[in-house]
């Protein structure tokens, strides 16, 4: 016998809390009946669960881990009525199942996306309130001066309110052209381009490059390949650190816990940074040399930059199988 929601987790539905809002709506049937009892416990192998109209498998497939160089002009959806190129559609391994992306990147921006089946450790990696820290590499047209890099480490305002402030690595800066490394931990709706909007620059590159421990490093654009069990331990291991209030060299201790903007792909949030899918003490004022902009986000002087080391859409009504 199983918990009903970590059965629906385990199925790739959502994470257990969501599962729970599931059971508590009257979305959920066992053997025909909805059951709204939280707590309550089915066995697998012989009741039939019913989502939405979606018959889930009695016996819940292998978890999927993935890790994807995405590239622009794809899309982090399940959508089956999409035209436009999915990220669950480069990962070809016949055996994936039903997989979703961790999160999201909108569709201009490239690099390093999580794809799995298993719902609660995307609400553990990518949702808002966890804090798992996502670098990106961010190119701007024009000279970014110091006082703009000073404004993101320390928060600007956006339209859900402040943000948590970020690192910021200046990695060059010249008249035509600046890029920078940013880590947040919030993963807003398009953040890091509105972030750089707010202070007067427009995106005109972005790519995330590292989730918690695990960096793009080593892998193609459009390649991908499956976790091994020691990232996926890992990330979860950085989850649960800075869940016990650790923090990430030069960003906040501990995120606010804000509600957060919508959700992304069954348990993750729109962390896509990518421009438009972080949280904060006041930094002291950072020297307004190109020295002071290379250091670390907040009043740390941060000189160095994470290691990049690798380490359904349903349809209501129809009932079919998964």
């Amino acid at each position: 016998m199983v918990r009903l929601n970590k059965f629906l987790a385990d199925n790739g539905v959502a994470s257990r809390r969501r599962s729970d809002e599931l059971i508590l709506g009257g979305k959920v049937l066992v053997d025909g009946d909805i059951v709204t009892e939280l707590g309550t416990k089915i066995d697998p192998r012989t009741q039939e669960v019913d989502v939405d109209g979606v018959i889930l498998k009695s016996d819940p497939r292998e978890r999927r881990y993935y890790i994807l160089h995405k590239p622009a002009g794809v899309v982090c959806t399940n959508e089956i009525r999409e035209t436009r190129p999915r990220a669950i559609d480069l990962i070809t391994d016949p055996k994936k199942g039903r997989i979703f992306t961790v999160g999201r990147l909108d569709e201009e921006s490239k690099g390093l996306l999580l794809l799995t089946s298993d719902g609660e450790f995307a609400e553990r990696i990518a949702h808002p309130r966890f804090g798992v820290p996502k670098t990106y590499l961010v190119r701007i047209p024009g000279q970014i001066t110091d006082e703009a890099v000073q404004k993101i480490r320390e928060g600007v305002y956006l339209a859900e309110g402040r943000t948590a402030g970020a690192r910021v690595i200046v990695k060059r800066r010249t008249a035509n052209g600046s890029t920078l490394e940013v880590t947040i931990q919030e993963g807003r709706n398009r953040e890091v381009r509105r972030i750089f909007v707010r202070v007067g620059y427009k995106v005109s590159s972005l790519t995330r490059t590292q989730i918690g421990p695990l960096g793009i490093r080593g892998l193609r654009e459009g390649k991908w390949r499956a976790l091994s069990r020691e990232e996926v331990e890992a990330l979860l291991a950085e989850h649960e650190s800075l869940e016990a209030g650790a923090a990430p060299e030069g960003l906040p201790r501990t995120p606010p816990r804000r509600g957060s903007s919508g959700a992304g792909s069954r348990g993750g949030s729109r962390d896509d940074s990518s421009g438009g899918s972080a949280r904060s003490g006041r930094s002291a004022r950072g020297s307004r040399s190109s020295r002071g902009a290379r250091g670390g986000g907040g009043s740390a002087r941060s000189s160095s930059a994470r290691s990049g080391s690798s380490r359904g859409s349903r349809r209501r009504g129809g009932r079919r199988r998964r």
